[in-house]
């Protein structure tokens, strides 16, 4: 059959199964499934979603408005406690938007929405009345989805199935389906009203990666019933941690509410990491510990307001790339039932999606109704849910315009106008899979990034596979190459030597090759491009030399991020030695490997890195000279010839251009504090100490001669990593000039004592 008639056949042949359920009443009187509901009146078309309001006439109800461009129809459907349903048809149509009050309905209402239209996936259209729809601005959702055949537009098992994506399925979903619910979003709330942001500068920021429920599941001083769960971490043990820790902000993996994917409820595993989204307005009902009618709300914005409380800012990893429908043979569970066409970027051929993202569908940003529903949730978590800032996933996949990256792109342009959201922070993951998606450095000013060069470059030196010190001079200082531009700062690198995707820090000196086969895809997925040295065993050894030098080595990667300029961040559980077995894509282990390990802080070896980490998290909070604010010149700041930043040989000399070509495995940069740009809050200049910090990554001790005057007369040693015992400072005195020894693979951090 040709490929023209096999599509009218398809179009024109006969469907498989059984409609679902009336269609609107032709008069556009509301009805259910036996003529009756409750009247609709038109309502309003602004704002979008479902909203609780009292009417002018004293009438309480709800008002439901849906942007749904091309469709024909759109009914309004509610349930009840016994998943009864009564639907509605929403008869006002306002600029594409389809509206109605409903009197009497009001919060815990749970509900969704069917859209009529053509279906014809060869033109991109794929409206099917059939498939219940969650509402993209839902405010909470109540249920989870399970991915039977049902919850498809499209027949799973049609015998051909190079068209099978284009064969309509008529089986109902609602049975399958989780509900939007309505939530009072006015309603008073004295634990919320006197909340204060902590507003703390970029500069002075220290980020720590968690996962909500990971954080918190295996947690002994949080009771059992509020473990994985946002109560659970707004808990005293919980956030006690972080306090301790010295951290200033917790970046949540996604806390939106996502669906997990067929493929891995068929091996009776679960999306963990969250980065499959289906609500964007809503906190993920999986971690409520209070309930999941609206009550998740509440229990996300008490959780915002202890960790103010406690001073720590919440950034919120956000996937507004790509959402749980994936491409033409995923499910129908939101917008690819709503308009597909408007919500989507479609290829050429309108059937199948582009896929920027490599989870089969990226959002459309360009268009208007596409970014008007990301920044009204970008909006709604600042304003009504606390949250103070962003990490976007994937976030060169929002920059691009029509096909390409455009760092002059609808989005980011109106990210840069919006008075709300251009005051938070904004961090960019600066890349997607598609061609020319690697951004680094690209972003605008107002944007932070991701910074996988400084990831790469660390990795690289302590593993000694680094050609030369080019690369690490960039990146412990700044990174200047990448974002001196424009007005960009040193903040606008986040430092980081992990993150939730890939290994562990212990995993990282444990590990060469990944050991992904509990995830069930045979270890082929998660990267080959781990840059980790096992430090000669690959996995857990009792070999005590093996153990010794792996705790070293975290030592040192650690010691290097806290004191590297830049924001640094910092993965839960890396400062208490956590593992996952050399799993570096656990994005499906809802289970131990994917959970925080407290009880490793009850064994030998965690609590001197904790503590460790803690005393260098201090040590920047009292040091600006350890938190720039703008990059170093390398000139001379003071009459004697003394720079803001000096590099230097083993020998005590200056770092010249040759050396920085040459092969090494030692670097060491002079931070001065006499004067660093910027005042501070009283108009003062700003001084502080000056440090030497001696980076040194062979096997082998090396001599090194401390630079001596102008530079300083004397030096107190803070830090050295090759110390076992880190819950002191060493506190060694050294004169300049002198000649010491550096041990292997170490980190020492050095004060001048003079002033200098």
């Amino acid at each position: 059959m040709s490929s023209a008639a096999e599509q009218e056949a398809v179009r024109e042949g006969e469907r498989p199964l059984p409609a679902a359920g009336p269609r609107p009443a032709p008069n556009g009187r509301p009805r259910g499934a036996d003529g009756s509901g409750p009247p609709v009146r038109p309502g309003a078309p602004n704002p979008l979603g479902a909203r609780y309001r009292v009417g002018p006439d004293g009438v309480a109800g709800t008002n439901f408005a849906l942007w749904a461009g091309g469709a024909e129809a759109v009914e309004l459907c509610l349930f009840d406690a016994s998943g009864a349903e009564v639907r509605l048809p929403l008869t006002e149509l306002t600029h594409e938007i389809w509206h109605g009050f409903v009197p009497g309905v009001g919060p815990g209402q749970r509900y969704g929405f069917r859209v009529h239209g053509r279906w014809d996936p060869w033109t991109g259209a794929r409206w099917n009345p059939a498939k219940l729809l969650l509402d993209p601005y839902a405010r909470a959702v109540d249920g989870e989805y399970a991915l039977p055949p049902e919850v498809y537009g499209h027949v799973r098992d049609w015998p051909q199935q190079h068209v099978a994506d284009t064969v309509r399925d008529d089986r109902d979903s609602a049975p399958f389906v989780p509900k939007g619910v309505v939530v009072h979003d006015d309603a008073p709330d004295d634990e919320w009203a006197d909340d204060r942001r902590p507003k703390t500068p970029w500069a002075d920021s220290v980020i720590y990666e968690l996962h909500v429920r990971g954080f918190t599941r295996l947690h002994p001083r949080i009771p059992p019933e509020l473990r994985g769960t946002y109560a659970g971490l707004a808990h005293p043990a919980a956030i006690g941690h972080l306090v301790r820790l010295g951290v200033t902000a917790v970046e949540l993996l996604p806390v939106h509410q996502f669906a997990h994917e067929d493929h891995l409820l068929r091996r009776g595993l679960r999306n963990y990491w969250g980065y499959n989204s289906i609500g964007y307005f809503a906190p993920h009902a999986g971690y409520s510990a209070s309930g999941t009618a609206g009550q998740q709300v509440g229990e996300f914005k008490r959780m915002v307001r202890a960790l103010h409380e406690a001073g720590i800012e919440v950034i919120l990893d956000v996937v507004y790339n790509h959402t749980a429908e994936a491409g033409e043979l995923g499910p129908t569970l939101s917008l690819k039932g709503i308009d597909n066409r408007g919500y989507y970027r479609l290829q050429p051929d309108a059937r199948r999606y582009a896929d920027y993202t490599g989870c089969g569908n990226t959002l459309h940003v360009v268009r208007p109704q596409v970014l008007r529903l990301i920044t009204d949730s970008l909006r709604y978590w600042v304003t009504e849910m606390g949250v103070d800032g962003f990490r976007f996933d994937l976030a060169a996949a929002l920059a691009r315009s029509m096909h390409d990256v455009d760092m002059l792109s609808p989005f980011l342009a109106v990210i840069a106008q919006d008075p709300v959201l251009r005051r938070v922070k904004l961090i960019a993951e600066p890349w997607d899979v598609g061609n020319g998606g690697y951004q680094v450095g690209a972003f605008p000013p107002l944007w932070t990034e991701w910074n996988d060069r400084y990831r790469d470059a660390v990795r690289d030196f302590w593993r000694g596979a680094l050609p030369d010190l080019r690369d690490l001079g960039y990146r412990v200082s700044g990174s200047s190459d990448l974002y001196a531009w424009g007005g960009r700062r040193p903040y606008a690198s986040v430092n980081f030597v992990t993150a939730h995707d890939g290994f562990t820090l212990r995993d990282l000196v444990s590990y060469e090759r990944k050991h992904n086969e509990a995830n069930g895809e045979g270890n082929r997925d998660g990267t080959n491009d781990n840059r980790a040295w096992n430090c000669g065993a690959e996995g857990e050894t009792d070999d005590p030399d093996v153990n010794a030098l792996r705790r070293r080595q975290i030592r040192n990667l650690l010691t290097t991020l806290l004191l590297s300029t830049g924001v640094p961040m910092l993965v839960s559980g890396d400062e208490m030695g956590r593992t996952q077995g050399g799993n570096n894509n656990a994005y499906c282990q809802d289970n131990e490997i994917g959970w925080l390990d407290w009880s490793l802080l009850g064994r030998p070896g965690p609590d001197g890195l904790l503590a460790l980490t803690s005393r260098l998290l201090a040590l920047r909070g009292a040091h600006p000279v350890l938190r720039r604010r703008a990059f170093f010149s390398g000139r001379p700041q003071t009459p004697d010839g003394l720079r803001d930043l000096a590099w230097f040989t083993t020998r005590g000399a200056e770092m010249t251009e040759q050396d920085w070509y040459a092969p090494s495995s030692t670097l060491a940069l002079f931070l001065s504090g006499r004067d660093i740009p910027g005042r501070d809050a009283r108009g003062a200049h700003v001084t502080d100490d000056s440090f030497l910090i001696v980076l040194h990554a062979a096997g082998r001790p090396t001599a090194f001669r401390l630079p001596g005057p102008p530079w300083a007369e004397e030096y107190e040693l803070v830090v050295d990593t090759s110390r076992e015992d880190q819950s002191a400072a060493p506190g060694t005195v050294h004169r300049g000039g002198e000649r010491t020894t550096v041990p292997a693979r170490s980190v020492l951090l050095l004060r001048v004592r003079d002033g200098g």
